[in-house]
């Protein structure tokens, strides 16, 4: 039996918001797999070291959670008036596929610094010191991002003391503005209401008729109240995590939600799609203890929010759901407006199981349809390592 040599493959390992990442640029990739299709998913499945039984990840970079088994390809872009095109793919822990069909807000962050360092950006356009303007394409969803980068002596600034829940450690602040979020190639046609209405009764064997909201901006997402699924919002990881009950309800009401958005014709198709839509859970503010031990105040924040990714409760949020919020919160009469205590607003700060969030959004109506122009959110990025992954040529 031949014993090939493994692949050696250029590739930087970066943190992105809550969320950790591999990044390449795509001509640095094998000819095969240079081009969406079955060869490209092969390699970053076997570069994450995925699927895995075992749920661990081990003989590979992801780290067994949604937050760590991503990976990023990069290009010049080939839009007008973008540096950058951005392909996001989520690989399954356990499962011998990788989900092209939405974006991640977290690793955005990153992606403007990667871009820069990796000559992806024209020089002109990148300040020697001050505020460097990338803009994104983000190639998954068709829309554009614009990332504020910090530069220092002609390089990405990435320490600073900017504080993000979720994270241990505090790094420089990137500003990422996620232009007209509203999905336009994801169901009913792009609207950011897919049913027509900010309010929606779905029906859930099993679990009954429940009042959602369904919106297509950042990611797809069904917002319920979480007192109607029996929680209060203030749950951490382990109360959801750790009840197979509970993990099915949300598969359940997010394959159905699925079904109603349009994202899938049929509800067997959500198991090949499990990056979206997500399922978050919304409650008016209360005080209680984050995952680190951070006393949360209901007096700090509008309302509370827990997401499902990937089958589990979120350890923080998603930077694409965080848009989802933003945006809904803006629009009077949507679960999440309600939950924040309804009434035109253009920000809210929500309580998620590491912490606190806030997020803007412009939103305004048009002949009775909502419109919303930007959401804006602050995350931080971090090189953690870089050089090349190995992966076995078989």
């Amino acid at each position: 039996m031949s014993h090939l040599a493994q692949l050696r493959i250029a590739a930087t390992y970066l943190r992105g918001g809550t969320s950790k990442g591999v990044f390449f640029r795509v001509d640095d990739l094998p000819l095969a797999a240079q081009t969406l299709g079955a060869a490209r998913d092969a390699l970053l499945l076997r570069v994450i070291g995925s699927p895995d039984p075992y749920g661990k990840q081990i003989d590979g970079m992801g780290g067994a959670t949604s937050s760590t088994s991503k990976t990023v390809l990069l290009s010049k872009s080939t839009q007008p008036d973008h540096d950058v095109d951005y392909l996001f793919g989520q690989v399954a822990i356990d499962k011998a596929f990788v989900d092209w069909s939405g974006n991640c807000g977290n690793l955005s962050a990153a992606v403007g610094p990667f871009a820069i360092d990796n000559g992806l950006v024209d020089a002109a356009r990148v300040p020697l010191d001050g505020i460097a303007t990338v803009r994104i394409w983000q190639a998954n969803i068709g829309k554009t991002i614009i990332a504020h980068v910090p530069m220092k002596g002609g390089m990405v600034q990435e320490t600073g003391d900017f504080e993000l829940d979720g994270v241990t450690f505090p790094a420089a602040e990137i500003q990422l503005e996620f232009i007209d979020p509203a999905a336009d190639e994801e169901g009913a046609g792009g609207a950011m209401f897919p049913t027509g209405n900010l309010v929606d009764a779905l029906d859930v064997p099993g679990v009954g008729t429940l009042t959602v909201t369904m919106i297509n901006a950042g990611i797809p997402t069904i917002f319920v109240n979480a007192e109607a699924l029996g929680y209060n919002g203030t749950e951490l990881q382990d109360a959801i995590n750790g009840d197979p009950k509970a993990l099915a309800m949300f598969e359940t009401i997010r394959a159905h939600g699925a079904l109603r958005m349009g994202l899938i014709q049929h509800l067997d198709e959500a198991a090949k799609r499990q990056h979206t839509p997500k399922v978050a859970f919304v409650a008016k503010p209360a005080d209680y203890v984050s995952s680190s031990g951070k006393r949360v105040a209901a007096a700090d924040i509008d309302l509370l929010v827990r997401a499902m990714s990937m089958g589990k409760l979120h350890h923080a949020m998603m930077g694409t759901a965080a848009v989802a919020i933003g945006t809904a919160a803006a629009i009077p009469g949507t679960l999440v407006n309600l939950a924040a205590g309804g009434g035109a607003r253009n920000a809210v700060r929500f309580g998620h199981p590491s912490g606190t969030l806030r997020v803007g959004a412009e939103a305004s109506q048009t002949d009775g349809v909502w419109h919303v122009a930007k959401a804006i959110m602050s995350r931080s990025a971090r090189v953690l390592m870089e050089g090349w992954v190995r992966v076995p040529q078989d």
